[in-house]
């Protein structure tokens, strides 16, 4: 592992342990309106977490965030992040954080549910809460 990606690994663990256990809050409550442990309904879960992410504040402050442990890495953004793509993405398993920087392009990703891929090619993927959220990143 490098040492950006340590160093960004670290603040998030310390300086924004508060934000990922509001992401979790909010996937928990997304999860929490599922007739049953899984849903097949992506879309659904990618507007619900977002909805949930804006209403608590923490939309934004995954934007802070990108800038924060972007600094911290030792790397300047060319400009101001904006909580939307290609900064900000909510997606189907979660929110991730993406950021070019001088070697490459840092990428945070906040995996608060998973996919259920089901063996029969006819029925759609299922997308189960994750049990906490898991934070990978990586410079690619």
């Amino acid at each position: 592992m490098s040492e950006p990606i340590r160093e960004v690994r670290r603040r998030i663990r310390t300086d924004h342990r508060q934000l990922v256990e509001s992401v979790d809050d909010c996937a928990d409550r997304v999860a929490d309106r599922w007739d049953t442990a899984r849903t097949t309904d992506g879309s659904a879960v990618v507007d619900s977490l977002r909805s949930e992410l804006e209403r608590t504040g923490s939309l934004e402050r995954l934007r802070l965030t990108l800038v924060d442990v972007v600094a911290a890495a030792g790397y300047e953004l060319p400009a101001e992040p904006v909580a939307t793509p290609p900064y900000v993405v909510v997606t189907s398993r979660g929110p991730i954080l993406r950021a070019t920087i001088d070697p490459g392009r840092f990428v945070i990703r906040f995996d608060a549910f998973e996919v259920v891929r089901n063996r029969a090619s006819d029925r759609p993927p299922a997308y189960r809460r994750r049990d906490g959220t898991r934070i990978t990143i990586s410079l690619e």
